[in-house]
């Protein structure tokens, strides 16, 4: 009976660990840095923001910003506008994509290759801002909630991701189940979209993203101020802070200091922050599911 072998440590392998452990640390401390700027300035007073050009531990805390950010009603009601339309606009978008995607993965499916180019093409080129403007006009979406979700509803990236992934999956899965007698409705909502969950969850997490996000689509498609997502509420905030001129219309009282900006931030970004770990363990490989292997 042999026995085992162990890999001697070498000196050099030992100094290597120890220089690339640091250098990534390094590396890590100053991608994180700004992003503890942002969040300390928040809660600096106005004195401290202006004379300190970093700071990591506010020496005067004050909510001043936050007070200000939250006073009105109407923040309130563009962040459920920024929520309904991020839930909604991910599930309608997650539909459609798994419907497309397993369509286009199907050999058999006529005109496929005509349909995939135009989608690889879409990815290069697009209408312009004025025709989809027309387009979102003629539907009669203006002033709906639903023209920050239809226009955007399929990203073709995360589309080729998708059907990518249900083209890698073994075709005796479908014959198995067809025979069975299932349906293509069957097969997909039964077979494919279980084994499609870590995708699942990561286009998601790239759909909430930019639903949440959502900024341009407002500002073309919605002339009624009240019913703007927080990003454009928040945007109005920054322009009056900054004493430029803005829309009063959903920003009534004056904003205590420059430390404003950086409480935008934190209210923009936070969301995101806590919903990313409960999709993290399912995002590289989500990803890495659906990419093209060579």
């Amino acid at each position: 009976m042999s026995q085992p072998s162990f890999k001697k440590v070498t000196l050099g392998s030992r100094l290597f660990t120890i220089v690339n452990t640091t250098l990534l640390s390094l590396i890590a401390l100053i991608c994180l840095l700004p992003f503890v700027n942002v969040f300390a300035s928040s809660f600096a007073s106005t004195q401290e923001v202006v004379e300190k050009r970093f700071i990591l531990f506010p020496t005067t805390f004050s909510l001043d910003a936050y007070r200000y950010i939250l006073s009105t009603p109407t923040i309130f009601k563009g962040l459920g506008v920024s929520i309904g339309v991020t839930l909604v606009g991910t599930v309608v978008s997650m539909i459609l994509t798994a419907l497309m995607a397993y369509g286009l993965s199907r050999k058999y499916l006529y005109g496929r290759d005509f349909i995939n180019f135009v989608v690889v093409f879409s990815m290069l080129f697009s209408g312009g801002m004025i025709p989809t403007f027309l387009v979102v006009k003629y539907f009669g979406l203006i002033d709906s909630y639903w023209s920050m979700i239809m226009p955007v509803a399929i990203n073709a990236f995360n589309l080729i991701i998708m059907r990518n992934f249900f083209q890698a999956l073994p075709e005796g899965l479908e014959e198995s189940a067809k025979i069975d007698g299932s349906n293509d409705f069957g097969v997909l909502f039964k077979i494919m979209l279980p084994l499609a969950l870590p995708s699942i969850a990561t286009l998601s997490l790239f759909y909430g993203v930019a639903y949440w996000n959502t900024y341009m689509s407002a500002v073309l498609y919605m002339t009624d101020s009240t019913k703007w997502p927080i990003q454009v509420l928040l945007r109005q905030i920054v322009i009056v802070s900054s004493g430029m001129q803005g829309d009063n219309t959903s920003v009534d009282i004056l904003p205590p200091a420059q430390t404003i900006k950086m409480a935008v931030i934190v209210v923009a970004t936070v969301p995101m922050l806590i919903a990313y770990p409960f999709v993290q363990k399912h995002f590289t490989k989500g990803a890495l599911l659906g990419s093209v292997k060579g």
